[in-house]
């Protein structure tokens, strides 16, 4: 019997979740117009991070706890940036912190140390609410999709803590 439930399938599972996400973050803001603040722009990262590791992983026989883990923390990272910016969505608009420059004006006059203390904190566009699906905005759906892939690789660590 085939069995198809393996740490690899799990990977490639993830890796084409991500991808699938990221894709539909250009189709959000190419298609629909939909520009992306700054904590959008660091969950991207996240699910890139996580697809990177899941495909090694899916097709590197070694080190697959190494790569777990970096999917793991590429997650939990990328939840609590979700949360963070569900909390900003959640603030009034006198509450929210002012907006920044573009990025590109960012990178030409400020240490990166402070850009990317600016993105994590958020921005006043980060607090907007441009679209939703079933009552959940953007970050709602990252934070699912995080919340998601750490138990899935809870899961595989569980199942497969024999494997390497």
């Amino acid at each position: 019997m085939l069995n198809i439930v393996t740490v690899r399938n799990f990977h490639l599972l993830i890796a084409i979740t991500s991808l699938s996400l990221l894709a539909f973050a250009f189709y959000m803001e190419y298609e629909m117009g939909l520009e992306p603040c700054p904590l959008c722009m660091l969950q991207r990262i996240m699910f890139f991070f996580i697809a990177l590791a899941a495909i090694i992983s899916a097709f590197h026989k070694t080190g697959r706890k190494v790569y777990l883990s970096v999917i793991v923390a590429s997650a939990i990272i990328g939840a609590s940036l979700s949360i963070r910016h569900l909390y900003l969505q959640s603030l009034p608009f006198d509450e929210l912190p002012a907006c920044l420059p573009g990025l590109s004006y960012m990178f030409e006059v400020f240490p990166w140390q402070e850009i990317m203390q600016a993105m994590i904190m958020g921005t006043g566009e980060c607090g907007d609410t441009l679209w939703t699906f079933l009552g959940l905005s953007i970050p709602g759906w990252t934070l699912v999709a995080f919340l998601s892939m750490i138990a899935t690789n809870l899961v595989i660590a569980l199942k497969f803590k024999n494997h390497d």
